[in-house]
């Protein structure tokens, strides 16, 4: 067909948050970079469906009900790109964050910028 134009879907951004507020906040977020975004309140609601499969890069909040940031990027593996996001400053985190094959590990508060930036080396990895 000439002519015709093939439109790529959108990558999928999960956003993994417990916070009510920050969560859509996040998915409006991505949106608005030009991805598709899909939240969720826990790795367990994650894990559930058939997002994982479904995303082209993972954020997610370290500390979580149940399952953390951290034992997801281990569940998960090196397959799917993680941003880790956490308010805590130890470097014991950093650490386990690397040996956990986590791509950005964000402090709150961020920038949009560098959130951006982490999900655009997510994709071109």
């Amino acid at each position: 067909m000439e002519g015709s134009l093939t439109v790529l879907p959108k990558p999928l951004i999960a956003i993994v948050e417990d916070d009510e507020s920050l969560r859509p906040a996040l998915v409006g977020l991505v949106r608005s970079m030009g991805y598709d975004g899909e939240g969720f309140a826990s790795a367990e609601a994650f894990l559930e469906g058939d997002a994982a499969s479904r995303a082209n890069c993972l954020v997610s909040d370290f500390q979580l009900p149940g399952i953390s940031g951290l034992d997801l990027a281990d569940r998960l593996g090196v397959g799917l790109p993680i941003i880790l996001v956490t308010a805590r400053t130890e470097k014991s985190i950093e650490d386990r964050a690397k040996e956990s094959g986590v791509l950005c590990l964000l402090r709150k508060p961020f920038e949009i910028d560098a959130l951006a930036g982490c999900i655009r080396r997510a994709l071109d990895s």
